[in-house]
C-alpha cells in the first residue's frame, strides 16, 4: 500500500542520513588526526636552537650569540604561527564536515521527495492522514475535511478497523458488521451498495475539493494550473 511505501521509504532515507553522516565525521576525524600528526612540531625549531647552544661551546663571539638569539625568536615565531595553523585547520575541519552533512541531508531529502512525487503523479493522491469523526460525520484526509452520512461513516470505519487488521472483507461481511446480523444472513450486494455510495459521496466532495470549485455568487471553476490543460 501506498503509506507502507512511504514509511519503508522515509526509514531508508533515515537510515542512509545517519550512515552517511556516520561516515562523512569519521572520515574528516581520520584525516584530521593524521593531518595534525604530520605537522612537524611547535617547539622543533627551538629544540634545535638549544641542542645548537649546548653542543657548540667554542661560540663565545658576540656574533655568534646574537645569531643565535635570532634563531630563537625566528623559532618562536615559527611556532606560534604553525598553532594558529592547527586552529584555522581545525575550523576548516569542522566547516567542512557541516558543509558535507548539510548537502548529503538535502540530497537525501530530494531523492526521498522526488520518489513521492512521482508516487503521487502515479496515484493521483496520497493518503499520510485519516481521521473518521462518527460525532461530526466527517472524516478528515489528509488536512481536508469531508462532511458524510451516518450510513458512510459506519462503512468506512468498518474498512478502516479491517485495515489496521490487514483484513479483506466481502460484501456480506460489510453488511453483517454494521447491520450486526450474521455474515451467512446478509446479502453481497447489500454491502456492494454501501461502497457505491460512500465511493460516490466521498469521490464527488474530493473533486469538488481538488479539481472542481465552486466559487459563491460566481460560477464553477477548475483548480488546477491553465499551463497543463491539454484538448486532443
Amino acid at each position: 500500500m501506498p503509506s507502507t511505501s512511504v514509511t519503508d521509504s522515509l526509514r531508508t532515507g533515515q537510515r542512509v542520513v545517519a550512515l552517511g553522516i556516520a561516515a562523512i565525521v569519521a572520515i574528516l576525524v581520520v584525516a584530521g588526526v593524521l593531518l595534525m600528526l604530520t605537522l612537524p612540531d611547535a617547539n622543533a625549531f627551538n629544540d634545535r636552537v638549544a641542542r645548537i647552544f649546548v653542543e657548540n661551546d667554542d661560540l663565545a663571539g658576540q656574533a655568534e650569540i646574537r645569531l643565535l638569539e635570532i634563531l630563537a625568536q625566528s623559532g618562536t615565531a615559527f611556532s606560534e604561527t604553525l598553532a594558529s595553523y592547527r586552529m584555522v585547520i581545525f575550523v576548516l575541519l569542522v566547516f567542512a564536515t557541516a558543509m558535507l552533512v548539510a548537502a548529503l541531508v538535502c540530497l537525501v531529502l530530494l531523492a526521498v521527495l522526488n520518489r513521492r512525487m512521482a508516487r503521487i503523479e502515479r496515484s493521483g493522491i496520497e493518503v499520510s492522514s485519516l481521521i473518521i469523526s462518527r460525532e461530526e460525520n466527517t472524516v478528515y484526509l489528509n488536512t481536508m475535511g469531508f462532511k458524510l452520512t451516518e450510513a458512510m461513516i459506519e462503512t468506512l470505519a468498518v474498512l478502516a478497523e479491517a485495515r489496521l487488521d490487514d483484513e479483506m472483507l466481502t460484501g456480506a461481511e460489510i453488511e453483517a458488521m454494521i447491520s450486526g446480523r450474521d455474515p451467512s444472513d446478509c446479502d453481497e450486494a447489500s454491502g456492494a451498495t454501501r461502497i457505491k455510495r460512500l465511493r460516490d459521496g466521498l469521490g464527488n466532495q474530493m473533486v469538488g475539493a481538488l479539481l472542481v470549485k465552486t466559487i459563491a455568487r460566481r460560477g464553477y471553476v477548475l483548480a488546477i494550473d491553465k499551463n497543463v490543460i491539454e484538448m486532443v
